[in-house]
């Protein structure tokens, strides 16, 4: 299995839609034990900077360094529940 890293800053809304997608998906049998780790851009640059040359939006995820779904002005909870399950199943493969 495969961590998920997403790279978030505060008071994102698109953030927090991908943040209840997360937890939404770790309450399901099939998802539990997928590890995401949270990096906040703002307090962490140091962790977030491998990463800045792929993404301008947040939420951004990554699996092995390789972005999976940048979140784009304007998105709803579906379209960032499907990425997210996307990267869900990515991650069990």
């Amino acid at each position: 299995m495969k961590k998920i890293i997403m790279i978030k800053i505060p008071g994102c809304p698109y953030c927090a839609k991908a943040r209840k997608a997360i937890e939404e998906l770790h309450g399901e049998e099939k998802y539990k034990s997928v590890p995401v780790e949270e990096i906040d851009e703002t307090t962490q640059p140091e962790l977030a900077k491998p990463y800045g040359k792929d993404y301008y939006y947040v939420p951004s995820l990554f699996i092995d360094g390789k972005k999976q779904f940048e979140a784009k002005p304007g998105m709803d909870y579906d379209t960032i529940r499907a990425a997210v399950v996307k990267a869900f199943d990515e991650a069990l493969q």
